[in-house]
Order: C-alpha cells, then sequence, then structure tokens
C-alpha cells in the first residue's frame, strides 16, 4: 500500500441521553476519525475512542491530534505498508497514546482488507457469522429508572446486561436487579471505584450469581486484583488494567482476573488485540470486546474483532440506535435477538456517510507525504 494522504477529522456528536459512570456523566461526544487513502484512492477508517477529558485514560481527543499528527502520520509515510500488521511495531518507539496508534492503525488494516477483496473480519482471521451482544447501562437517577431499563433491552434480545456499579450505588442495586430478573446474564462494572479494603463489601456480590466484576479495584493494578480474586467466587474482568499481550500474560499468571475485557483502542490496534486474545484461548481465559461509545466507524472494528474464536462471551457492541438519533455508516449496526450478523463486503462492511459526517465534523485537516 503507497499512502497518499490522511485526513484526521474531529466530530461531535450528541448522545440519545446523557452516559453517567462512577467517573461522571456526558451527553455530548467529540472523537476523531482517521481516513488513509492510498494512490489508486481506495479509503480506509479508523476511529480514536480517546474522551474529551483524561477519565479514563492518560487520552484525550486533544493529545490523539498532537501524537497523530506530529508523530504517527509521519512515521506511516516513511515507507511503504505492506501489512497493516507492521505498524505495531514501527509506532512502538512511541511509548503509549494506544488510542492514537489503534485510530490510524485501524484505518490501515480497513485499506488493507478493501484493497484485498475480503471483509475485515476475514482478515483478521475471524471464523464466525454473527457475534452475541450485551448492554451496557449507566448510573440512573434511581433504581426503578434502572429496572425499566433491563427490562427493555432484555425484551430486545440483548444476551447480557451490565450495570456499573460505584460506593453507594452497588449491593442493593444489584439486589434489586437479581430481585426482578433472577435468571439474566449480569455483570456489574466498577470503573475502578472500589479499594481492596472493600473486599468484604465486594464479597456481596457472590451471592448474585454475576457472570463478572469488571475492574473494581485501580485502574493500573494486577497486584490487589490478584488478592481480591482469591476472596470472591464471582470472576474478575480486567479492563483498564491492560494494554498488551504482555500485561495480560502477567495478569493471568499472577490469578488477578479470570476474564479480560479487549478493548481496540485501550491495547494499540486490532494487532495487539489479537495478540491478547491468542493468549487467552491459548491459556483458556475468555475475552469479550468492551465498548467506548463509538460511532458506527469504531463499532464496525469491534464487530470485526468479535468474529475471532475466542470471544465467547457478549460484548458491548449495541446498535446504533442506541446511542445516536442517526450514526454516520450505511446500513447502521442493527442488533436481532441480541446477535449482530458480520458483514461479508470487503473492508469494515458498513459505509462512511460523508455527508452526515460533514454535518458533525468541527475540525479536518488533510496531511501528505
Amino acid at each position: 500500500m503507497k499512502i497518499a494522504r490522511v485526513t484526521l477529522r474531529q466530530l461531535r456528536m450528541r448522545l440519545k441521553a446523557p452516559f453517567v459512570t462512577s467517573f461522571g456523566s456526558f451527553l455530548d461526544k467529540d472523537f476523531l476519525l482517521v481516513e488513509v487513502t492510498d494512490t489508486d484512492g481506495t479509503s480506509g477508517w479508523g476511529e480514536s475512542v480517546a474522551f474529551s477529558s483524561p477519565w479514563y485514560s492518560e487520552e484525550t481527543v486533544k493529545t490523539n491530534w498532537h501524537i497523530l499528527e506530529d508523530f504517527l502520520i509521519p512515521i506511516l509515510f516513511k515507507e511503504p505498508v505492506r501489512h497493516p500488521g507492521e505498524l505495531s511495531a514501527r509506532f512502538s518507539p512511541l511509548r503509549r497514546n494506544n488510542m492514537a496508534k489503534s485510530a490510524l492503525e485501524g484505518a490501515v488494516w480497513d485499506l488493507y482488507a478493501r484493497r484485498s477483496g475480503q471483509a475485515l473480519a476475514a482478515a483478521l482471521g475471524g471464523e464466525k457469522a454473527e457475534i452475541e451482544v450485551g448492554i451496557s447501562i449507566g448510573i440512573q437517577p434511581t433504581i426503578t429508572d434502572l429496572l425499566r431499563l433491563i427490562e427493555r433491552h432484555a425484551a430486545e434480545g440483548y444476551r447480557r446486561i451490565k450495570v456499573k456499579i460505584k460506593p453507594g450505588w452497588d449491593i442493593e442495586v444489584i439486589k434489586e436487579v437479581r430481585r426482578h430478573f433472577p435468571d439474566i446474564p449480569l455483570m456489574a462494572d466498577a470503573n475502578s471505584a472500589y479499594r481492596l479494603g472493600d473486599a468484604a463489601r465486594l464479597k456481596e456480590l457472590d451471592a448474585y450469581n454475576l457472570m463478572m466484576i469488571e475492574q473494581p479495584l485501580a485502574f493500573d493494578d494486577i497486584i490487589d486484583h490478584a488478592a481480591l480474586q482469591a476472596q470472591l467466587s464471582t470472576p474478575i474482568c480486567l479492563d483498564e488494567s491492560i494494554h498488551s499481550a504482555e500485561d495480560a500474560r502477567k495478569a493471568i499468571e499472577l490469578g488477578s482476573c479470570k476474564i479480560i475485557n479487549i478493548k481496540i483502542g485501550r491495547v494499540g490496534g486490532l494487532t495487539e488485540a489479537r495478540r491478547i486474545h491468542d493468549l487467552c484461548l491459548d491459556r483458556g481465559i475468555p475475552v469479550w470486546c468492551g465498548g467506548m461509545l463509538e460511532s458506527g466507524i469504531g463499532r464496525a472494528h469491534n464487530i470485526a474483532i468479535t468474529s475471532l474464536p475466542g470471544f465467547t462471551l457478549p460484548g458491548d457492541t449495541a446498535a446504533s440506535s442506541r446511542y445516536w438519533e442517526q450514526d454516520i455508516i450505511d446500513p447502521e449496526v442493527i442488533v436481532e435477538n441480541g446477535r449482530i450478523r458480520i458483514p461479508k463486503k470487503p473492508g469494515l462492511g458498513f459505509e462512511p456517510v460523508r455527508n452526515r459526517m460533514d454535518q458533525h465534523t468541527i475540525r479536518s485537516q488533510t496531511y501528505r507525504p
């Protein structure tokens, strides 16, 4: 592939409703799209999942633009790309900034798949015709509001319900959810809201037959999670603590978790996500694909990676209509009875709609070698 130009766009899209976690609440989602175009005029697309504020990781929309513009795009232009799997090593001298790396690498993966005439899922080695998906529900004003949402999404066929928890919104909430929905596949996501000293309280969740507790302790910890997992029968799933296959190996060997959430942006791209998947498949650790309130571009990448065989638990890739009045892809992502069909068209399998993107674009810049 000979890259002729790279275009960055910053978009701002309004969610259908505020999304609330233990970190805070927001209604407007700013994000970056990356378009990589080769000399034949074929384009591939990627999305940065960084937020406007560094509450999930140290990266933000603003820092991603800087890293892409001043470092990653110049590295990409230095020599032709034979295969997108090369970029992980090529970008490695630049530390961290995984979401920026992932956005650019993802666009090249899409370009590669389009040029080779295969679906991105197939290019990654995916085997599934469809994937099972769940729903993630933020912290609600009342338990009644939460129960109403769960009832609606369960009726829509979602295969797993994830609810956000934090101190003061945890045990009683899960107890009420279980009372109303005794058999629904249920997990709790703490987003690092607890400490090891809260182990006794977290152990109370063992009574409610949860699939997992996601990232209960510090965002950069694997030591205390091992101590906590030894006290719980409920599996711990690590999210923010895992940035690479090496992180995953250490966490597994320490006994810090029994499940891993693979987010493409958090780990630096599809290539590293596949490495983590392969390691976990070899070690018998189930994985699933987490969501970051992506537009249809990022959502399509999640669908593709989830086609790999080790993704045995429903992910967070809900339908486009769950978050947006109108997505920026055609067709939009549709969930039927808790499943999404893997597209068979070359590349992402969903086409970006430029006039919709233009409506939400607040900044753009094109770069050439």
